[in-house]
């Protein structure tokens, strides 16, 4: 149960010190709901007016049982609700309904917690209005809730005008939507209280929370502090968002042979005993966390915190997102670190490092830090996928151990130029995407992409390797430029080259070009390069717009280079005689750099024709970058060429 205390821990340290624009962490006995109606009355409980809302999500109070209400009949929450539990006039004769009324229910519980020492003025002016039975009437005078002809609420939009407002937001069943469902939140005029919204007043949560905490009656062993205290017998649900259905604890198996001969009744409290108190602060402090700075993948969750509520990096942001910023080009970073440096690496290395103390500024290196996944394979039913605690000191040398070793030169945009480390999101999309859709767009099958994230997961917490299919995947993704966009397939050279650099971290690979790594694979992916820049400039000087030889090739030239090589070479025949003719120093410069990479083969490697592994890309793209110069640097090239 360290998952609880951790949470719980959270809850007591971050309550009244949440950072400056965050949401503030739910009280206990509260629940977030999805409003449609909002009604406004006076502090005596008159009718003042209607509107609707676009599924806002609101906080209110709700009892245990409404927490977390399924079935036919479920409870009711003590103050906002559906209109069928507010509306004495649902069903009404001569309006109809769809569902049966639970205002009886309802006006019970409201009228118990207005009848103690713990009521509120607001609370009073609800019952006083709801006791009036004119809910539904209100409603349809101010148009909210819609009757047809003979006065019966409308089940469907038959008319050709537009449906209003409230059937767009109220989902439909079998094609009917039940204005019954719509959920009706409140504000009062109250004397001296500027506040007029139920679900912010301070005030009236801390009077419900009183008044619910009076209610419970049995009493046990928390197996979270270990005292006697109220427990739980139910756990709340909405965690990841309002229309949550999913529970982290749940024991409902009244009937069957589930807890027979283990356990000597249906409740789950032999099993797990927690307070009410415990559970509500735990599953509230967990709901802030997901809301405030989880990954999200579908159902799927990851949230990274420090129990005292102190900020820390995502492990699931690439290194722009996460250090360099999103404003901050990489070259604006490097000249910041190091003005007069040309060496990538080290840039990247001095800024990471700085970020990473900013971090380590405000963290002990004591403070605990819990990461924690989620996922849901029902409705009903969560999981935790993923579970670590570690200490401040110790997540962020890890954090800064990942983005160290898979650091590359990336571009996924041309506002995104960045060295650093892909997202785990990216690593996916490159290495499982497929192209769908009428417009052809590359998406990853959700479940492959959690899959993915899950596997990546403790490659980034727990400084695991990368699992080498997922390097193959994405390597091979990148040889094969067919069927890809430029800007795609740049990605996703950035991503491989990344991949293959840290998971063979021991190799050294520099960001930069290694003219003495004479390993057979780098110098064939130098070659590449070089062939794909003569053939590009040939095409440029021509005027001509296709992609070169180099290019097409790219797949065959991984799987079999020898042979490759020399349908490449000859192909750059007709390109050397245009450049002879009109850029004859350049072919000269570019053949000399050429021949330097060629007699730097040993032999029997040049005639290899074995596949090449991803080191080629490394090659290859470090002998790209050394080609293309700047814009500046080109100008004066070109000027010094004329000179001559």
């Amino acid at each position: 149960m360290s998952w609880i205390q951790k949470l719980y821990e959270t809850y007591e340290q971050c309550k009244g010190r949440e950072p400056p624009g965050s949401e503030r962490l739910m009280a206990i006995g509260h629940t977030p709901q999805q409003a449609h109606i909002e009604i406004t009355l006076d502090a005596d409980g008159n009718f003042k007016g209607a509107r609707i809302i676009q599924k806002e999500e609101t906080v209110i109070p709700a009892t245990e049982k409404s927490a977390g209400r399924t079935g036919k009949a479920p409870p009711p929450h003590p103050l906002c609700d559906k209109v069928q539990y507010c509306a004495a006039d649902y069903p009404y004769p001569g309006y109809g309904g769809g569902k049966p009324s639970f205002f009886k229910e309802y006006e019970e519980q409201l009228s118990k917690w207005c009848e103690s020492e713990f009521s509120h003025p607001k609370a009073k002016a609800v019952l006083a209005y709801v006791r009036k039975g004119c809910v539904v009437t209100d409603l349809v005078r101010e148009k909210i809730l819609h009757i047809d002809s003979v006065g019966k609420l409308l089940t469907r939009w038959t008319s050709e005008n537009q449906a209003p407002d409230l059937f767009r937001l109220l989902t439909a069943k079998a094609g009917e939507r039940d204005q019954g469902d719509a959920f009706i939140r409140w504000h009062v005029w109250e004397a001296n209280n500027p506040c007029t919204a139920v679900w912010e007043d301070p005030s009236l949560q801390e009077a419900w929370a009183k008044f619910d905490a009076s209610t419970k009656r049995l009493m046990g062993i928390c197996m979270v502090t270990g005292e006697d205290v109220a427990l739980a017998m139910s756990h709340p649900k909405r965690i990841r968002h309002a229309g949550d259905g999913a529970k982290l604890i749940s024991a409902n198996d009244s009937s069957g042979y589930t807890f027979r001969g283990r356990f000597t009744d249906d409740t789950g409290l032999q099993a797990c005993g927690i307070g009410y108190e415990i559970t509500q602060k735990a599953h509230n402090a967990l709901r802030w966390l997901i809301h405030r700075q989880a990954y999200r993948n579908e159902e799927q969750v990851i949230v990274t915190w420090a129990v005292s509520g102190k900020p820390v990096p995502d492990p699931f942001r690439d290194s722009l997102s996460l250090f360099l910023g999103a404003e901050e080009t990489v070259q604006a970073a490097i000249e910041n670190v190091l003005p007069d440096s040309g060496d990538t690496g080290q840039a990247f290395a001095l800024r990471l490092k700085k970020a990473i103390a900013g971090y380590r500024a405000q963290l002990d290196p004591t403070e605990g830090i819990v990461v924690m996944g989620l996922d849901s394979a029902t409705p009903g039913r969560m999981a935790i996928t993923f579970y670590r605690e570690l200490l401040g000191s110790e997540f962020l040398n890890r954090i800064q151990a990942w983005h160290e070793k898979y650091a590359w030169p990336q571009n996924f945009g041309k506002d995104s130029r960045f060295v650093g480390a892909p997202a785990p999101r990216d690593i996916a999309e490159a290495a499982f995407s497929t192209r769908i859709g009428e417009r052809g767009e590359l998406r990853v099958d959700d479940k492959l992409r959690k899959a993915t994230v899950e596997r990546l997961l403790p490659c980034i917490v727990d400084g695991r390797t990368l699992p080498r299919d997922l390097v193959n995947s994405v390597v091979h993704r990148a040889s094969n430029r067919i069927g890809l966009k430029y800007w795609e397939w740049e990605k996703f050279l950035g991503i491989a080259c990344s991949l293959f650099k840290g998971f063979f971290n021991k190799r050294e690979y520099q960001m930069t070009l290694e003219t003495d790594r004479t390993s057979r694979d780098y110098l064939y992916g130098r070659l590449l390069a070089i062939a794909e820049y003569i053939e590009d400039r040939a095409l440029y000087v021509g005027g001509e717009a296709r992609d070169t030889t180099a290019t097409k090739l790219m797949q065959r030239f991984a799987d079999r280079p020898a042979s490759t090589w020399r349908t490449i070479e000859l192909a750059l025949i007709p390109s050397k005689s245009r450049l002879r003719a009109k850029r004859p120093h350049f072919l000269y410069a570019v053949e000399k750099l050429l021949d330097e990479v060629v007699s730097s083969f040993v032999e029997e490697d040049f005639l290899d024709d074995r596949k090449l592994s991803g080191e080629f890309l490394l090659g290859y793209h470090c002998q790209r970058q050394a080609l293309n110069l700047s814009k500046a640097d080109s100008a004066a090239s070109n000027e010094k060429i004329s000179a001559e």
